[in-house]
C-alpha cells in the first residue's frame, strides 16, 4: 500500500517576493516579520511555501520598524492583528487603512509617522492602545470605527496637524494624555456612550474651541483634563436636559460657555477619509449615510529635457466634503494623486495618455 507524498512540517522564517514570514505550515498561517522594506509593499492574504498554502494572518511585532523609506502599506483582509511598534518611525508611510479583518493593533504601532496624514480604522477594532498614533505630526484626520470601546493613554498625542476628531458613540473611556499636544485641534465631539476622560486628555489644545459631548450623564474627568487648552475660552455643547449637572460639574465647570444641543445646535459631519487603492479613489466618513461632494483639480507640469526624457508628473488634487440632513457639512479633506505614484493603469508596460484617462475616469468612478 502506498501513502501519499505530504510535504514535511515547517516552522520558521522565510522570504517570499521580498516579504520575511514566519510561517507554520502545520497551521497553515503567515507573520510578517522584520526586513528592509521601502517604497509600495502590497501584502498577500496568502503565501505559497513548500506546496502549502498559508493565510497572512498578522503582521508582527516590529515587522516594519524604522522603514523611512516605506511609503505605501496595503493591509489584506486576512490579516487579525497588527503588533506593538509594526510600523514605528516609518517617516515615508503617508496613508493607512486598516481592514475591518483586524481587531486588535499593539502598542506605538505607528508611533512617529511623520508623513503619515490619514487613517481608517475599520469596525473590528476594539481598542485604540497606548501611543498607538503618538507624535504623527501630519495626520490630519482619523475615522475610528464604531466598535472602539476605549482609547488609550497617548494614542493621538502630539499630532500636531490634527483639527477635529470625533469619538464615536462605541467608546466609554479616553485615556491619560490620549490628544495631549494636538495644538491646532478646533472641534472634539463626544459621543454618548462615554464614561470617562483620562488626566491631560485634552491638555495643551490651545486651539479649541467647540466640544460636542452627547452623554447625558457627565463623563468623569480629572481637573486637569483640559489644562492649557483655555477652556474658559471654548464652548461646551452638551444634552440640552443635562447642561445645569454640566455646569454644576467641577471638571466641567471651567468651560467659559456651555450651551444645550437642542435649539439650532447641530452637530457636524466627520471629516472624509481620503484613500486611493486599485485605481480607484475612495472616501470614507465616521459619520453614517453622507453624500460626497467633491472636486478635481487637474496639474500638468512644464520643464525641459536635455536628454530627451519627459517625465510624467501629472497630478490630481482631490477635494472632498461631506454632507447629510440633520449635520453641519464637514470641514474639506484633500489629497493628491501623481501619475508617477499610480504606475502603469493599462499594463502595457509603459506611461502613456491611455493611462492618464483611466486615471482621470477611475477618480471619477467610472
Amino acid at each position: 500500500m502506498f501513502l501519499p507524498l505530504v510535504a514535511s512540517a515547517f516552522t520558521g522564517e522565510a522570504v517570499i517576493d521580498g516579504i520575511k514570514y514566519y510561517i507554520v505550515t502545520k497551521a497553515q498561517t503567515a507573520e510578517v516579520k522584520g526586513n528592509s522594506y521601502s517604497g509600495e509593499i502590497v501584502i498577500p492574504e496568502t503565501v505559497e511555501y513548500e506546496g502549502v498554502t498559508c493565510h497572512v494572518t498578522s503582521i508582527g511585532d516590529y515587522a516594519f520598524l524604522n522603514c523611512s523609506r516605506l511609503t505605501s502599506i496595503t493591509i489584506p483582509n486576512s490579516v487579525t492583528s497588527i503588533g506593538g511598534s509594526a510600523f514605528n518611525s516609518c517617516t515615508g508611510l503617508t496613508s493607512v487603512t486598516i481592514p475591518n479583518s483586524v481587531t486588535s493593533i499593539g502598542n506605538q504601532a505607528f508611533w512617529y509617522c511623520t508623513s503619515l496624514t490619514s487613517v481608517t480604522i475599520g469596525n473590528t477594532v476594539t481598542s485604540i492602545r497606548g501611543s498607538t498614533f503618538s507624535g504623527c505630526t501630519s495626520l490630519t484626520s482619523v475615522t475610528i470605527g464604531n466598535t472602539v470601546t476605549s482609547i488609550g493613554d497617548g494614542a493621538f498625542s502630539g499630532c500636531t496637524s490634527l483639527t477635529s476628531v470625533t469619538i464615536p458613540n462605541s467608546v466609554i473611556s479616553i485615556g491619560s494624555y490620549a490628544f495631549k499636544g494636538c495644538s491646532n485641534l478646533t472641534t472634539v465631539t463626544i459621543g454618548s456612550g462615554m464614561r470617562k476622560i483620562g488626566s491631560q486628555s485634552f491638555a495643551n489644545c490651545q486651539e479649541l474651541i467647540d466640544v460636542y459631548c452627547y452623554a447625558e450623564t457627565v463623563p468623569s474627568t480629572q481637573s486637569d483634563s483640559f489644562d492649557n487648552s483655555y477652556p474658559e475660552y471654548a464652548i461646551l455643547h452638551v444634552p440640552e436636559a443635562s447642561v445645569e449637572i454640566y455646569k454644576s460639574n467641577f471638571s466641567w465647570s471651567g468651560f467659559g460657555t456651555i450651551v444645550g444641543l437642542e435649539g439650532g445646535e447641530t452637530p457636524r459631519c466627520a471629516t472624509p477619509i481620503i484613500t486611493y487603492a486599485n485605481g480607484k479613489v475612495r472616501c470614507t466618513c465616521e459619520t453614517e449615510g453622507v453624500t460626497y461632494i467633491y472636486t478635481i483639480t487637474p496639474s500638468i507640469s512644464t520643464g525641459q529635457s536635455t536628454d530627451g526624457v519627459i517625465p510624467l508628473s501629472t497630478s490630481f488634487t482631490v477635494s472632498v466634503k461631506a454632507t447629510c440632513e440633520g449635520y453641519e457639512d464637514s470641514e474639506i479633506a484633500t489629497t493628491t494623486v501623481n501619475l508617477s505614484q499610480v504606475g502603469d493603469m493599462d499594463g502595457d508596460g509603459e506611461l502613456s495618455v491611455t493611462d492618464i484617462t483611466s486615471l482621470v475616469n477611475a477618480i471619477l468612478g467610472k
